[in-house]
């Protein structure tokens, strides 16, 4: 089992690589925000350590703040800060109260103000003031994760139903100042698409929201449809947006990891977003082309998959993306596939990822447990943990996509 202890040392050391931290401390470096109020809104999966380096940074500059994060990500209090937990992927009410709450804290500012806003993936859920009735925003939500939509076309299609999204929240704070830090999830880092970007203009069109509802048959109210209609800031003046953190780092920090470990690495591309199945297939063929190597090596693709929902099962893209790629390695040497999200949950689970070796297909064989039947039912969370192949880090802080990785052991 020396490949998987490999397996988690780079899970653990690519992830720590990536904790925003010191990235908000650098950014902040050289801003002095000594006029006028300071009002911190910090929103995302990373939102909580976001604000603590923001608060260690800039002390009782800070006049007041709120934090929203999801479930299980909050690390304590914070001073002068009020912090809510809500729901991701999914917005709830705790989204919603949240959001009014930093709305409220951010009106009827002045010219001399600035609101700090530190903003990470999982924003969209997270941040939230619908302008149609909740319930029918989290149907269309589920609608857009049902059906394989990728997180840009989820997001605009998001930030056209909602009062703080497209540039929307920058508008709000208007006249002040927003400073906005940002922690990319998101191939590519498109500021407009990060948490539907609240404080970015927005580059989407009326007629790429048509577009998407028509391509995936969603279904909407007259309501939803009168609102994909109205076109969203186009041009924001009281903006300064920092990005720190990505996927990049992500894929480096695993590269570096692999390196201490005696691994040849390559990195594969930072901008992997196909179906999470098709990804596990193509990177086992990457380890059966090599399979003769006499020497260690390590292929990484860092980016976001998509899972099209067929059946009832439970898991994540990293979770299907693994379990994929299982029959493919099937009876090769020394040879592993593994996938995690840097923030820790991948999917509706509190799996990070999973991890299959040359030995998963055949071992889930014996008890009984036909792979391909799992895929299809969307159920890898369950084969994996009969595998014992699912990846648990528990909430890291931090979130800059995913990272898949084969490891070649000789």
């Amino acid at each position: 089992m020396d490949i998987r202890k490999d397996a988690d040392e780079i899970i653990k050391h690519a992830i720590k690589e990536v904790q925003p931290y010191d990235a908000v401390k650098r950014a902040l470096s050289g801003a002095s925000f000594e006029n006028g109020r300071l009002i911190l809104v910090a929103a995302g999966k990373a939102a909580w350590s976001m604000a603590e380096a923001a608060v260690s940074e800039l002390g009782e500059k800070i006049t007041r703040g709120v934090v929203v994060t999801k479930y299980d990500h909050s690390k304590g209090n914070l001073p002068g800060i009020e912090i809510f937990e809500a729901g991701h992927p999914v917005p709830d009410e705790n989204s919603f109260y949240a959001t009014e709450i930093a709305l409220k804290m951010t009106e009827k500012l002045s010219r001399d103000d600035t609101v700090l806003f530190l903003l990470s993936g999982g924003g969209s859920a997270l941040f939230e003031k619908p302008l149609i009735p909740a319930d029918e925003l989290q149907d269309i939500t589920r609608q857009l994760l049902a059906c394989g939509a990728d997180i840009v076309e989820i997001n605009t299609i998001r930030k056209r139903l909602s009062a703080v999204k497209g540039g929307k929240f920058a508008r709000h704070c208007m006249p002040a100042t927003v400073f906005s830090i940002v922690l990319s999830d998101i191939v590519g880092d498109p500021l407009d698409m990060i948490a539907s970007g609240p404080a970015c203009p927005d580059a989407s069109t009326n007629e790429d929201a048509e577009r998407i509802v028509r391509k995936y048959g969603l279904r909407l109210s007259d309501k939803a449809k009168e609102l994909l209609g109205a076109e969203t800031p186009k041009a924001l003046g009281n903006v300064e947006t920092h990005i720190t953190g990505s996927v990049k780092e992500l894929c480096r920090a695993a590269e570096r990891a692999c390196v201490s470990l005696g691994y040849r690495p390559l990195i594969l591309t930072d901008s992997l977003g196909c179906e999470a199945s098709e990804a596990g297939k193509f990177l086992s063929a990457v380890a059966r082309y090599y399979a003769d190597t006499k020497e260690s090596l390590a292929f990484i693709a860092g980016g976001e998959t998509v899972v099209h929902l067929k059946g009832t099962g439970k898991g994540g893209r990293n979770q299907e993306l693994a379990l994929s790629a299982a029959e493919g390695i099937k009876d090769l040497r020394d040879t592993a596939v593994f996938s995690f999200g840097s923030d820790g949950t991948d999917g509706p689970t509190d799996a990070a990822g999973g991890y299959v070796d040359q030995s998963t297909y055949g071992r889930l064989q014996t008890l009984g447990i036909d792979v391909n039947a799992m895929l299809d039912n969307n159920d890898a969370y369950n084969a994996l943990k009969l595998s014992g192949g699912l990846i648990i880090t528990g909430a890291t802080g931090t979130n800059v996509n995913d990272a898949s990785i084969v490891l070649i052991k000789r």
